[in-house]
């Protein structure tokens, strides 16, 4: 089944004043966010224009929910500190779910699943986590390595900030369930690290792009270059093995307070935050998708809404203005402290009881998680129908943050 928002336009709003094109699938950036854009658009070495998608928003040196194309260079900070964050979603064999199951359920997630800064206390097994390459570039300074000891107690752990597991209604009944999480510290570790190689680097070979735009970069071909993508990459491969270890605890979960019948269907489980080899254009280049997810024809992605909103599986549809990609939430529509001061706790709790919504809001600082603080996610997906087709639309019926 397919599903249409309506909109009168998809076509992307271009700004021609840079280096480059950059084409915004939105139209109320804010200014910092478009001013990170523009020093995208004029890195000498980005590729045939910058794709912002609509849950744009204001991040270190470049907007989140933006694709940044380039020849022979990567850049730490358009991938992000939480290397190869990302999606899980699932759908399971059950129809139905009660409130008196959906709490049961919740607590004994909370009870197997670390949250925020928590780690297990003893590492899991060395079977959970991705194999390190035998053979690592020359000139190694591997901080996956040292700190793979820490990351056995991190894997199968959520995280905190819009990190969740949510339990979710499909459109015929179905239950799912979808969590979001990433690398966590030992991505944080790997990007903090080569992002300041990157710096020192650029400043001692002069490089012409201004340390104000916190866009340092690593050539590709470079001892330091290479070892960055390989650390990177299996930071992506780290979030990824991180979200099947929870999505094992919340399966345990189900079968544990409802019933051992359940199944379980094949985890749609995605990335938004890395770079990869791609050719675009004709041009073989380095993509760097921070906040955007893949969306090449017949790629199955996720787009979640906030706690208070629907969740969204798509179809890619590989257009190429957008690098074949698209965005991977609602997006914030205030900052974390700024919510926290202008939205109010009784206010935002009436609207999740109403929808009958099991939510995370009990004190003033979780408002920075509040619905308000998001984009309307309807909005955003009717802003991209030119880059995906919505396949499944999914209501929240519980959720954890991080």
């Amino acid at each position: 089944m397919s599903y249409h928002l309506l909109r009168e336009d998809t076509m992307p709003t271009t700004i021609s004043s840079e280096n480059i094109p950059i084409k915004l699938w939105l139209d109320d950036m804010e200014e910092g966010a478009l001013q990170q854009a523009k020093n995208l658009a004029n890195l000498p070495f980005a590729f045939h224009h910058i794709a912002i998608m609509p849950d744009a928003h204001f991040g270190y040196g470049m907007p989140i929910g933006g694709i940044l194309a380039t020849r022979d260079e990567v850049v730490p900070n358009a991938v992000g500190v939480d290397i190869g964050c990302g999606m899980c979603a699932v759908k399971t064999s059950l129809e139905s779910l009660d409130r008196v199951e959906l709490k049961r359920v919740m607590q004994s997630i909370r009870a197997t699943i670390p949250l925020g800064f928590k780690h297990h206390k003893k590492p899991l097994a060395h079977a959970c986590m991705p194999k390190i390459a035998d053979s690592l570039p020359a000139r190694r300074t591997s901080i996956v390595e040292r700190e793979y000891e820490h990351a056995r107690k991190q894997i199968g752990t959520l995280g905190g900030g819009n990190h969740f597991i949510e339990m979710q209604r499909g459109g015929n009944g179905a239950i799912w369930f979808m969590i979001h999480s990433g690398s966590r510290n030992l991505g944080y570790q790997v990007a903090r690290h080569y992002n300041k190689l990157a710096g020192n680097l650029n400043k001692k070979h002069r490089s012409s792009v201004p340390t104000s735009w916190q866009l340092a970069h690593l050539r590709l071909s470079s001892a330091e270059g290479q070892m960055y993508l390989h650390e990177m990459n299996y930071c992506v491969q780290f979030a990824y093995a991180n979200r099947m270890a929870m999505c094992k605890r919340v399966e345990e979960a189900l079968l544990e307070n409802v019933t051992p019948d359940i199944t379980f269907s094949e985890p749609i489980n995605i990335a938004h935050n890395y770079a990869a080899s791609e050719t675009h254009y004709g041009t073989n280049v380095c993509i760097h998708r921070k906040g955007a997810t893949r969306a090449e024809p017949e790629d199955i992605g996720i787009i979640p809404g906030s706690q208070g909103s629907a969740s969204y599986i798509v179809r890619g549809k590989g257009n190429p203005e957008s690098f074949s990609s698209c965005s991977h939430g609602a997006g914030r529509k205030l900052g974390r402290k700024q919510a926290q001061r202008m939205l109010n706790l009784a206010h935002e709790k009436k609207i999740l009881d109403e929808k009958g919504i099991i939510h995370a809001l009990r004190g003033k600082r979780d408002l920075e998680e509040a619905a308000s603080a998001y984009k309307n996610i309807d909005e955003v997906l009717a802003r991209q129908d030119d880059l995906v087709e919505i396949i499944e639309i999914l209501q929240p019926l519980a959720v954890i943050k991080g």
